[in-house]
Protein backbone atom coordinates (compact mmCIF):
# COMPACT_ATOMS: atom_id res chain seq x y z
CA UNK A 1 0.00 0.00 0.00
CA UNK A 2 2.04 3.04 -1.43
CA UNK A 3 -0.23 5.96 -1.09
CA UNK A 4 -2.42 7.31 1.57
CA UNK A 5 -5.66 6.80 -0.51
CA UNK A 6 -4.98 2.93 -0.48
CA UNK A 7 -4.43 2.99 2.91
CA UNK A 8 -7.58 4.36 4.19
CA UNK A 9 -9.61 2.04 2.08
CA UNK A 10 -7.89 -1.05 3.07
CA UNK A 11 -8.21 0.17 7.29
CA UNK A 12 -12.02 1.22 6.11
CA UNK A 13 -12.81 -2.01 4.73
CA UNK A 14 -10.78 -4.15 7.89
CA UNK A 15 -13.66 -1.90 10.17
CA UNK A 16 -16.14 -2.75 7.76
CA UNK A 17 -17.40 0.96 7.66
CA UNK A 18 -19.05 2.92 4.89
CA UNK A 19 -17.22 6.57 4.72
CA UNK A 20 -20.26 8.31 6.24
CA UNK A 21 -20.12 5.99 9.33
CA UNK A 22 -16.45 6.53 9.14
CA UNK A 23 -16.89 10.38 8.80
CA UNK A 24 -19.39 10.16 12.11
CA UNK A 25 -16.65 8.22 13.91
CA UNK A 26 -13.96 10.76 13.16
CA UNK A 27 -16.19 14.00 13.34
CA UNK A 28 -15.40 14.74 9.64
CA UNK A 29 -17.46 14.91 6.75
CA UNK A 30 -18.22 12.05 4.20
CA UNK A 31 -16.54 14.73 1.02
CA UNK A 32 -13.43 14.72 3.26
CA UNK A 33 -13.04 10.97 3.74
CA UNK A 34 -13.76 10.64 -0.12
CA UNK A 35 -11.20 13.03 -1.36
CA UNK A 36 -8.65 11.23 0.85
CA UNK A 37 -10.12 7.68 -0.75
CA UNK A 38 -9.72 9.62 -4.11
CA UNK A 39 -5.49 10.74 -3.53
CA UNK A 40 -6.30 14.28 -2.31
CA UNK A 41 -4.41 15.05 0.44
CA UNK A 42 -6.12 17.16 3.86
CA UNK A 43 -4.67 18.17 6.81
CA UNK A 44 -2.56 16.55 9.63
CA UNK A 45 -5.11 16.95 12.21
CA UNK A 46 -8.13 15.41 10.04
CA UNK A 47 -5.95 12.49 8.96
CA UNK A 48 -4.96 12.02 12.47
CA UNK A 49 -8.87 12.19 13.86
CA UNK A 50 -9.63 9.52 11.22
CA UNK A 51 -6.54 7.07 12.06
CA UNK A 52 -7.83 7.21 15.57
CA UNK A 53 -11.67 5.90 14.42
CA UNK A 54 -10.06 3.13 12.53
CA UNK A 55 -7.94 2.32 15.54
CA UNK A 56 -4.32 2.66 12.95
CA UNK A 57 -1.16 4.46 13.23
CA UNK A 58 -1.98 8.27 12.24
CA UNK A 59 2.22 8.54 11.42
CA UNK A 60 1.35 5.04 8.84
CA UNK A 61 -1.98 6.51 7.60
CA UNK A 62 -0.35 9.51 6.73
CA UNK A 63 3.21 8.45 5.56
CA UNK A 64 2.88 4.18 5.18
CA UNK A 65 5.77 4.50 7.96
CA UNK A 66 6.10 2.70 11.63
CA UNK A 67 3.02 -0.21 12.96
CA UNK A 68 -0.19 -0.31 11.27
CA UNK A 69 -1.61 -0.85 14.87
CA UNK A 70 -2.11 2.59 17.24
CA UNK A 71 -0.16 2.14 20.15
CA UNK A 72 -1.64 2.87 23.17
CA UNK A 73 -1.55 5.91 25.26
CA UNK A 74 -1.85 7.32 28.73
CA UNK A 75 -2.76 11.08 30.27
CA UNK A 76 0.89 11.37 30.73
CA UNK A 77 2.00 10.73 26.71
CA UNK A 78 -0.36 13.45 26.20
CA UNK A 79 0.55 15.72 28.75
CA UNK A 80 4.15 15.33 27.34
CA UNK A 81 3.35 15.90 23.80
CA UNK A 82 1.53 18.99 24.97
CA UNK A 83 4.57 20.12 26.43
CA UNK A 84 6.67 19.29 23.62
CA UNK A 85 4.63 20.88 21.40
CA UNK A 86 4.59 24.39 23.82
CA UNK A 87 7.78 23.85 23.69
CA UNK A 88 8.20 24.04 20.36
CA UNK A 89 6.19 26.67 19.62
CA UNK A 90 8.33 29.27 22.15
CA UNK A 91 12.09 28.35 20.65
CA UNK A 92 13.94 30.85 18.89
CA UNK A 93 16.91 30.25 16.43
CA UNK A 94 20.44 31.47 16.10
CA UNK A 95 22.84 31.95 13.41
CA UNK A 96 26.46 30.62 11.72
CA UNK A 97 27.36 28.33 9.20
CA UNK A 98 25.68 26.11 9.88
CA UNK A 99 25.67 21.92 9.60
CA UNK A 100 22.38 21.06 8.13
CA UNK A 101 21.07 17.49 8.84
CA UNK A 102 18.24 15.92 6.63
CA UNK A 103 14.88 14.40 8.66
CA UNK A 104 13.76 10.86 7.29
CA UNK A 105 11.00 8.51 9.80
CA UNK A 106 12.50 5.63 10.48
CA UNK A 107 11.54 2.85 13.30
CA UNK A 108 14.28 1.85 15.16
CA UNK A 109 14.13 -0.79 18.14
CA UNK A 110 9.95 0.03 17.34
CA UNK A 111 10.78 3.42 19.23
CA UNK A 112 8.76 5.36 15.97
CA UNK A 113 11.14 7.79 16.83
CA UNK A 114 12.18 10.49 13.86
CA UNK A 115 15.92 9.94 13.26
CA UNK A 116 17.22 12.38 11.35
CA UNK A 117 20.78 11.84 8.77
CA UNK A 118 23.21 14.38 9.22
CA UNK A 119 24.36 16.56 6.76
CA UNK A 120 26.20 19.11 5.47
CA UNK A 121 24.12 21.89 3.52
CA UNK A 122 26.19 23.65 0.17
CA UNK A 123 24.75 26.78 -0.92
CA UNK A 124 26.02 29.04 -4.29
CA UNK A 125 25.16 32.98 -4.13
CA UNK A 126 21.81 33.78 -5.58
CA UNK A 127 20.37 29.93 -6.09
CA UNK A 128 17.45 28.74 -4.41
CA UNK A 129 18.39 25.32 -4.17
CA UNK A 130 20.66 23.79 -2.19
CA UNK A 131 22.74 20.27 -1.92
CA UNK A 132 23.11 18.19 0.91
CA UNK A 133 26.39 16.03 2.03
CA UNK A 134 26.24 13.32 4.49
CA UNK A 135 27.55 13.82 7.68
CA UNK A 136 28.97 11.30 10.02
CA UNK A 137 29.97 13.05 13.03
CA UNK A 138 28.98 12.57 16.56
CA UNK A 139 26.77 8.87 15.18
CA UNK A 140 25.02 10.71 11.94
CA UNK A 141 21.74 11.12 13.59
CA UNK A 142 19.28 13.03 16.49
CA UNK A 143 15.84 11.96 16.75
CA UNK A 144 12.26 13.61 16.82
CA UNK A 145 8.86 12.79 18.08
CA UNK A 146 6.51 11.61 14.95
CA UNK A 147 3.67 12.62 16.80
CA UNK A 148 5.02 16.29 16.87
CA UNK A 149 5.97 15.86 12.99
CA UNK A 150 2.66 15.03 12.18
CA UNK A 151 0.87 16.77 14.60
CA UNK A 152 2.27 20.10 13.08
CA UNK A 153 1.14 19.14 9.78
CA UNK A 154 4.69 19.18 8.26
CA UNK A 155 6.06 16.87 5.43
CA UNK A 156 9.16 15.32 6.98
CA UNK A 157 11.02 15.20 3.45
CA UNK A 158 10.90 18.88 3.44
CA UNK A 159 12.28 19.56 6.63
CA UNK A 160 16.19 19.90 7.94
CA UNK A 161 17.66 20.33 10.97
CA UNK A 162 21.25 22.92 11.52
CA UNK A 163 23.76 22.92 14.71
CA UNK A 164 23.90 26.13 15.46
CA UNK A 165 27.28 28.28 15.07
CA UNK A 166 27.69 31.38 16.07
CA UNK A 167 26.58 33.76 19.08
CA UNK A 168 24.37 36.02 17.56
CA UNK A 169 20.98 35.07 18.59
CA UNK A 170 21.81 34.59 22.60
CA UNK A 171 20.92 34.23 25.06
CA UNK A 172 17.73 32.61 22.90
CA UNK A 173 20.06 29.87 21.49
CA UNK A 174 23.72 28.58 22.02
CA UNK A 175 26.45 27.04 19.42
CA UNK A 176 25.81 23.47 19.33
CA UNK A 177 21.87 23.63 19.33
CA UNK A 178 19.89 21.57 17.18
CA UNK A 179 17.07 23.47 15.11
CA UNK A 180 14.48 22.17 12.43
CA UNK A 181 13.98 24.17 9.44
CA UNK A 182 10.79 23.04 7.57
CA UNK A 183 12.16 24.02 3.64
CA UNK A 184 8.38 24.23 2.77
CA UNK A 185 8.05 27.90 4.20
CA UNK A 186 9.61 30.40 2.65
CA UNK A 187 7.12 33.50 3.07
CA UNK A 188 8.55 35.90 5.19
CA UNK A 189 6.64 36.51 8.50
CA UNK A 190 7.57 39.71 10.56
CA UNK A 191 9.19 38.25 13.86
CA UNK A 192 9.82 35.11 12.98
CA UNK A 193 13.24 32.94 12.32
CA UNK A 194 13.96 31.62 9.26
CA UNK A 195 17.55 29.83 7.41
CA UNK A 196 18.90 32.13 4.83
CA UNK A 197 20.99 31.88 2.12
CA UNK A 198 22.98 35.21 2.35
CA UNK A 199 24.95 35.80 -0.28
CA UNK A 200 26.03 32.30 -0.65
CA UNK A 201 26.56 31.59 3.08
CA UNK A 202 23.70 30.12 5.27
CA UNK A 203 22.83 32.43 8.23
CA UNK A 204 19.87 32.16 10.66
CA UNK A 205 17.97 35.36 11.21
CA UNK A 206 14.91 36.59 12.28
CA UNK A 207 13.01 38.53 10.29
CA UNK A 208 11.73 42.07 10.53
CA UNK A 209 10.16 44.45 7.98
CA UNK A 210 10.72 48.28 8.60
CA UNK A 211 10.15 51.28 5.91
CA UNK A 212 8.92 49.10 3.15
CA UNK A 213 12.06 46.58 3.77
CA UNK A 214 12.62 43.13 5.09
CA UNK A 215 15.90 42.79 7.59
CA UNK A 216 17.64 40.31 8.67
CA UNK A 217 18.32 40.95 12.82
CA UNK A 218 19.68 39.08 15.44
CA UNK A 219 18.85 38.51 18.96
CA UNK A 220 21.82 39.24 20.27
CA UNK A 221 22.63 42.74 22.19
CA UNK A 222 25.96 43.43 20.73
CA UNK A 223 24.01 44.91 17.80
CA UNK A 224 27.16 46.93 16.70
CA UNK A 225 29.10 43.17 16.28
CA UNK A 226 25.43 41.85 14.89
CA UNK A 227 24.23 44.83 12.77
CA UNK A 228 21.23 43.99 10.73
CA UNK A 229 20.92 43.61 7.06
CA UNK A 230 18.72 44.02 4.51
CA UNK A 231 17.28 41.29 2.77
CA UNK A 232 16.42 41.81 -0.69
CA UNK A 233 15.77 39.20 -3.50
CA UNK A 234 19.09 37.56 -5.05
CA UNK A 235 21.10 38.42 -2.14
CA UNK A 236 19.05 37.03 0.58
CA UNK A 237 17.26 33.91 -0.17
CA UNK A 238 14.73 31.64 2.08
CA UNK A 239 15.93 28.36 2.65
CA UNK A 240 12.84 28.01 5.07
CA UNK A 241 11.19 28.60 8.44
CA UNK A 242 13.07 27.38 11.78
CA UNK A 243 9.98 25.44 13.82
CA UNK A 244 12.13 23.75 16.59
CA UNK A 245 14.81 23.85 18.62
CA UNK A 246 16.61 20.97 21.08
CA UNK A 247 19.26 22.62 23.18
CA UNK A 248 21.10 21.83 26.56
CA UNK A 249 20.62 25.02 28.02
CA UNK A 250 17.75 25.67 30.49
Amino acid sequence: MKTLAERMAWARAQKQLSQSELAKLAGVSQSTIGNLESGLRQSARRIANIADALGVSAMWLAEGIGEIRRAPTTSQNSDIFSERIDQARSDAITTGNPVFKRISLLEKNQTNLVHIKKVKLRLSAGLTGFMADPDFEDGGTITLDPAWVLGQGLIPDRLVATAVKGASMEPALYEGDIVVINTAATQPVDGEVFAINYEGEAVVKRLSRDAGEWWLTSDNQDQRKYARKLCRNGECIIIGRVIHRQGNRI
